[in-house]
């Protein structure tokens, strides 16, 4: 687990920076296999490595290296909570099921790979929503029996896909939304 959190690390700031992996090496002098082993999580680094990867990407080894605090990850989890059940607003006003997770995106996604991929995925998967929940409409008034049907079924379907993604942030801090990339894919 600590080597795939290094590796998400490495990615998103070596990324942040707009270095490729190539780049990165010739900066380091370590190897771009070792660079691609290390951010795929299959190896571990040594500290000498993350030195070298620290001082290339300008930044401090504690940036690349997060202990394991119990604090930091339930404010994480927090965030994230908030992140994915921000959206149930737009089941009671229109278009806040984008607007209050993309509040927390723009607010924390610098903060961490994690809150960046999170707050694509829900506001990725909101829009999407939001353009089938037009078309059910418009399904609704056009096409007869089919519509009425269609229409029904898109505002369970969007709680249901929400709610078990609540649960898989709580216990794996992973997400999977159905949906378009809007705003790109995820760093992860």
């Amino acid at each position: 687990m600590k080597n795939v959190q290094f590796a998400e690390q490495l990615t998103y700031q070596r990324k942040l920076k707009g270095l490729s992996q190539e780049q990165l090496a010739e900066k380091t002098k370590v190897t771009v296999r070792t660079i691609q082993r290390i951010e795929k999580g299959s190896v571990s680094p040594h500290l000498r490595t993350v030195k070298l990867l620290a001082a290339a990407l300008d930044i401090e080894v504690d940036d690349l290296m997060q202990l394991n605090d119990p604090r930091e990850e339930s404010i994480e989890t927090k965030w994230l909570l908030l992140m994915h059940v921000s959206p149930f607003v737009g089941l009671v006003l229109p278009f806040l099921n984008i607007l209050c997770p993309l509040f927390v995106w723009v607010h924390k996604r610098e903060d961490s790979p994690v809150y960046d991929s999170h707050g694509r995925a829900v506001i990725n998967f909101q829009i999407t929503m939001t353009l089938l929940y037009v078309l059910a409409f418009a399904a609704l008034l056009t096409i007869q029996g089919f519509g009425f049907l269609f229409f029904i079924a898109v505002l369970p379907f969007n709680a249901a896909i929400m709610l078990v993604n609540i649960f898989a942030v709580i216990r794996h801090r992973k997400c999977y939304y159905p949906a378009f990339p809007f705003l790109g894919i995820n760093h992860r």
